[in-house]
């Protein structure tokens, strides 16, 4: 047995591909939560104090703090899903199904 095979049997038997995609989960859901705080900074700012280059940067700054929201969301879904499907294959293979 190559030492690849064995450290990828190990670390299947062990479980531990689910440990980085925890911490993948996390460290995603931390970031949403900073650009969902940013979002509402900058929803509450007051558009009719600033002039028109800034009222542009301030759409530009929310329509990309908006974009990364929802690709983090859809990154997040996968992780998810995956990690479902992984756990209903595992489930699967202990009761003799696969």
């Amino acid at each position: 047995m190559g030492i690849k095979k064995f450290i990828n049997s190990v670390k299947e038997s062990l479980g531990l591909d689910e440990f980085e995609k925890a911490g993948k989960k996390k460290s995603i859901k931390r970031l949403l939560e900073k650009l969902r705080s940013r979002k509402e900074i900058l929803d509450k700012v007051p558009k009719k104090k600033l002039d028109k280059k800034e009222k542009k940067e301030l759409k530009e700054e929310l329509a990309i703090v908006t974009l990364q929201i929802k690709k983090g969301e859809k990154i997040l879904n996968e992780l998810n899903t995956e990690s479902h499907k992984d756990s209903k294959n595992l489930k699967g293979e202990k009761n003799g199904r696969k």
